[in-house]
């Protein structure tokens, strides 16, 4: 801890260690919530917490700058909890055990937080420094960023005094995000029936895929990495084309924003029919490893015998064909490129999660898009899927996209001071992952908004980490941006 106190920007980092004391999963929030009201309210701050347990910060005004349009600094509170299948972590009351390895910030086999807790920290820092010169700020922070956007959809915007808009949860320093694809998460219910299998004869297998990359559905769809529940689909349809299998349970994946790493499920075979089984595994299995040598070089398929009673409960054979089909059929990854930007996601869907839930089988999805009617005609697919299954098909969150805005002072501002303080051109960019602003822009169409943040990788995964070097820039052009404006 001592080492990573020494850290610049000192400030930030000692509050990013903070918030990383506090459980913070999607859902989990109160605590921390509670946290920042504390801290805006220790410092005399006009400060207020809602019902969604957002939160508020208002910071007058320094000399001089009083007449200037306000500034309102925004980030989320909630963090994607994703851990290591070896690592003991408890999202529920464990701290982020946070590491240092080179320039990087990252955490011991969870992810970080700093999606987007670097962005809270900032904030934070400029509200308690005594130094910097700004118009009035006002720092916003929102809830359940990663599985909906419920705090800022839910936010009264007219609270906002604030011009200029400037979100912190972008992942790649010297890109301005003027954009955003919107989103709609849902799913399909599949109801299924169980019978009794007499095991004599038969042998219960256990198969887990796993040691897939994974990452964010949607800054990160468009590097062709693997879906473990499409790849078990594949295996599962190739296994009951030649076995007589029987299927126990399949579950895999976490939450719908997030490209799924690892699936397990459970079949019974005949068991004169191990030896096929084992060679369709160890065939298919070297078939996907070459298939994804670049994007998913460890790929993993592994198989182990369970003990069972003399019975044992297996889906009805219809309903297996029809979830294997649903697995194998539902379309997954990128959907269109844009023809307006070239090398950009337009639209897209993926297939987060799936598990057997009592009687259902569900299968959980985020689909995005830049244009409206696309993110509705992959909506209306889906649908068809559940209708033509006998599915329940299920909407459980939306938020809108964000229209590129020109003519933009923030926006000209931003480049201009960037420029003059890094000596480079920064790179201005649409964004495939829903970013709050087009959820506060769509009811203040007034405000400018611009998306910024340091270099991160790998966030919604273990692996995450955020550059301490560009961490410590982005801080600095942020205290610039703020005099500037």
């Amino acid at each position: 801890m001592k080492d990573l106190f020494e850290l610049e920007p000192k400030d930030v980092i000692k509050f990013f260690y903070d918030i990383n004391q506090i459980p913070r999963g999607s859902g989990n929030e109160k605590e921390i919530s509670d946290f920042l009201l504390k801290f805006g309210k220790d410092r005399g701050l006009y400060s207020i917490q809602d019902e969604y347990l957002n939160v508020l910060i208002r910071k007058p005004a320094t000399s001089g700058y009083e007449d200037k349009q306000g500034i309102i600094i925004q980030g989320h509170m909630d963090m994607v909890c994703e851990k290591n299948e070896d690592t003991v972590h408890d999202f529920i009351k464990d701290p982020i055990k946070m590491l240092i390895e080179g320039d990087h910030l990252t955490a011991d086999g969870t992810t970080l937080g700093a999606d987007n807790g670097i962005a809270v920290a900032m904030g934070l820092a400029v509200l308690d420094s005594n130094t910097l010169s700004h118009p009035e700020i006002e720092l916003l922070i929102t809830t359940d960023e990663e599985v909906g956007m419920t705090g800022a959809i839910n936010f009264d915007t007219n609270l906002l005094k604030g011009k200029y808009f400037l979100n912190l949860d972008s992942e790649e320093e010297g890109e301005f995000v003027v954009s955003c694809a919107g989103g709609l998460k849902s799913i399909i219910s599949l109801p299924v029936h169980k019978k009794e299998l007499l095991m004599e004869g038969h042998l219960c297998k256990e198969v887990a895929l796993k040691k897939l990359i994974g990452g964010h559905s949607g800054v990160e769809i468009n590097k062709c990495r693997a879906n473990a529940i499409k790849l078990t689909g594949r295996l599962l349809c190739q296994l009951d084309e030649k076995i007589d299998i029987h299927l126990v349970d399949i579950f895999g994946g976490t939450k719908d924003n997030v490209i799924p790493r690892e699936t397990f499920f459970t079949v019974v075979i005949p068991e004169n029919e191990e030896e096929l089984f084992n060679e369709i595994l160890d065939s298919l299995g070297a078939e996907i490893s070459n298939e994804y040598r670049v994007s998913d070089p460890d790929i993993e398929i592994v198989s182990d015998t369970l003990e069972t009673g003399t019975t044992l409960n297996v889906i009805e054979e219809q309903d297996m064909e029809t979830a294997i089909f649903l697995l194998v059929g539902l379309p997954n990854g990128v959907q269109s490129m844009s023809a307006e930007l070239e090398g950009f996601v337009e639209s897209s869907l993926n297939i987060g999660k799936i598990a057997l839930e009592d009687d259902h089988l569900v299968y959980l999805f985020s689909i995005r898009s830049g244009v409206r009617s696309l993110k509705y005609h992959i909506t209306n697919t889906l649908e068809l899927f559940a209708r033509q299954t006998n599915s329940e098909f299920i909407k459980t969150a939306e938020y809108p996209e964000w229209p590129i805005k020109k003519d933009s002072l923030l926006l000209e501002k931003s480049m201009a001071i960037y420029k003059e303080t890094t000596g480079k051109e920064p790179l201005v960019k649409s964004l495939h992952a829903g970013v709050e602003p087009g959820v506060f822009l769509e009811s203040r169409p007034d405000i400018e908004a611009i998306s910024i943040g340091p270099d991160m990788q790998a966030v919604h995964s273990p692996d995450e980490w955020v550059s301490i070097s560009s961490l410590e820039r982005t801080y600095k052009f942020i205290c610039e941006l703020l005099a500037a404006l």
